[in-house]
């Protein structure tokens, strides 16, 4: 790469105001042709705004776009597709029910004849290698198929800026191995990239240079190669990342949580059954779910929880009783306790206050209902109790749960379970939207519960997370549950085909994942 040449993108002084808020101030960095560029920062840093000034979804207030050296405005989407930017979004924007080749259609700026666009599909497919079927619905393609699909689209414009935001938080090891070979052929080709993560030890491996941001400022500009990943999450949070402290001499005590041949209907819309799933969590044990998102996480978490009853009373045991066909509310007087992974509306009331929402699950576990009333004190008093404990950002108890930002309502919600210190508790994606420091601080809070006794199911789809703090692991995919692993002796290519399953496109046998990726874990 020649660092002499003139920046692909340049921003000068970007700013940009919401009511209250100062998402980007005065933010300057430039992108280079051929460069891989990381853009870093915690949930609220100002990625996603600026990126979305960048695509012209929004204007700054203030500062300058500068493209190949030229002062521009970005009015529109489609201005910046013309321009030469391509954006693949986090959240696939897809229609299930038709094809591949019509939803890359359907995202065209112009109308092009369907043999024509299809042996341009394959033209790309063919030069970058990606494997897709234009024929087949989108509703019967693994997560990692569904993200080619957006690649295409924007490699079918010919960018010379792509703008990935979180591509790998939905994939398998294999599979982000794939997208970084189409990646570096295309930064090789001349092609800027713009790269949004939090996975630090693939920045690590893949890019070139990081700009990390905090709070809406430009902190620093880094190599993230002489970098190390716990370095730059430091300089992402502005402070010092916590170690998990494990006590020593760790034994595992009698199954608290048995589940035998579990099987659900799922309830939700090209969603996936359970299927026989079994397994035992011991007292003290972190049991982890990996899987690719629509595997039949959803499912399985309503089962355990008891929202949706067992279809067999002895399918789901806590402490040595069958649980199965109980309500969520006996089974948390049984003593469990239960997160899903929808905080706004499944987990919490948005339009309730802190203080009503731990009255949904803590109320016959914490006396805050006598006789058929309720007592607002010792909800308020619990509230504040959590609020402070995990340092989350509200008024006060009486904030009502909207008000919180999507982090810090995440912090509540699970203060709200691990505070009532259950026997059992069950937990999809616990960290999902925190910053480092506030994910460390949670999963601490894991770790010391399961001191305490409790055994804890953690759902999530990220595996470094499932790496760092459980003591088994299993995988789910199509609703079946892999046999268990214990953690210290985890193969993560192994992991990594069991993730992609029968759906999914497994690495071939003599083609291991390259060290980079795997000495991360």
């Amino acid at each position: 790469m020649d660092t002499r040449s003139t920046p692909r993108l340049e921003l000068k002084g970007i700013t940009k105001r919401f009511p209250g808020v100062l998402a980007n101030d005065n933010i300057s960095f430039s992108v280079l042709p051929g460069e891989i560029h990381a853009l870093l920062g915690e949930n609220g840093a100002g990625k996603s705004t600026l990126v979305k000034m960048i695509y012209g979804i929004m204007q700054p207030n203030a500062g300058e776009i500068l493209w190949n050296g030229k002062p521009t405005v970005v009015p529109h989407p489609k201005a910046a597709r013309k321009m030469g930017i391509g954006m693949v979004f986090q959240h696939f924007s897809l229609f299930e029910a038709m094809t591949v080749l019509e939803n890359i259609a359907l995202g065209m700026d112009s109308s092009i004849p369907g043999r024509e666009l299809e042996a341009r599909i394959h033209e790309v497919m063919a030069q970058y290698g990606l494997k897709l079927e234009p024929q087949r619905i989108v509703s019967t393609l693994s997560v990692g198929e569904r993200q080619r699909i957006e690649i295409v689209r924007a490699l079918l414009l010919n960018p010379d800026l792509l703008i990935m935001d979180e591509p790998t938080s939905v994939l398998t090891p294999q599979e982000v191995e794939q997208l970084f070979v189409v990646l570096r052929q295309l930064a090789s080709e001349g092609c800027s990239i713009l790269y949004i993560s939090h996975k630090l030890h693939e920045i690590k491996a893949l890019c070139d240079t990081a700009t990390i941001l905090r709070g809406g400022k430009l902190v620093d500009t880094c190599d993230p190669k002489v970098e190390t990943s716990r370095s730059m999450a430091e300089k992402m949070i502005g402070g010092s990342l916590k170690d998990i402290q494990r006590p020593e001499g760790r034994t595992f005590g009698e199954p608290r949580l048995v589940v035998r041949e579990l099987s659900i209907p799922s309830h939700e819309p090209f969603g996936i059954p359970v299927r026989d799933v079994s397994f035992t969590v011991r007292a003290g044990e972190i049991f982890g779910i990996a899987g690719v998102a629509g595997n039949g996480q959803n499912a399985l978490l309503l089962a355990l929880s008891g929202e949706v009853p067992a279809h067999d009373h002895d399918a789901v045991r806590v402490d040595g009783q069958p649980v199965g066909h109980h309500s969520a509310k006996v089974r948390r007087l049984s003593g469990m306790a239960s997160v899903p992974e929808e905080r706004n509306g499944h987990a919490a009331v948005p339009e309730f206050t802190l203080a009503d929402n731990t009255i949904l699950t803590a109320r016959d576990r914490l006396g805050m209902v006598n006789g058929g009333f309720i007592n607002p004190r010792v909800a308020r008093t619990y509230a504040g109790e959590v609020i402070a404990a995990f340092d989350v950002k509200a008024l006060g108890p009486q904030s009502t749960a909207g008000s919180l930002s999507g982090g810090n309502l995440q912090k509540y919600i699970m203060g709200r379970e691990i505070m009532q210190n259950p026997s059992v508790l069950i937990v999809s994606q616990p960290t999902w939207g925190v910053d480092a420091g506030a994910a460390a601080a949670i999963h601490q809070a894991l770790v010391d519960l399961t001191a305490k006794g409790s055994a804890i199911v953690v759902i999530s789809q990220d595996l470094d997370e499932l790496l760092s703090i459980c003591d088994t692991l299993a995988v789910i995919n199509e609703g079946r549950l892999s046999p268990p692993m214990k953690v210290s002796e985890a193969d993560i290519e192994k992991i990594g085909l069991l993730m992609g399953g029968i759906h999914g496109e497994d690495a071939p046998p003599d083609h291991p994942l390259p060290k980079d990726i795997v000495n991360a874990y």
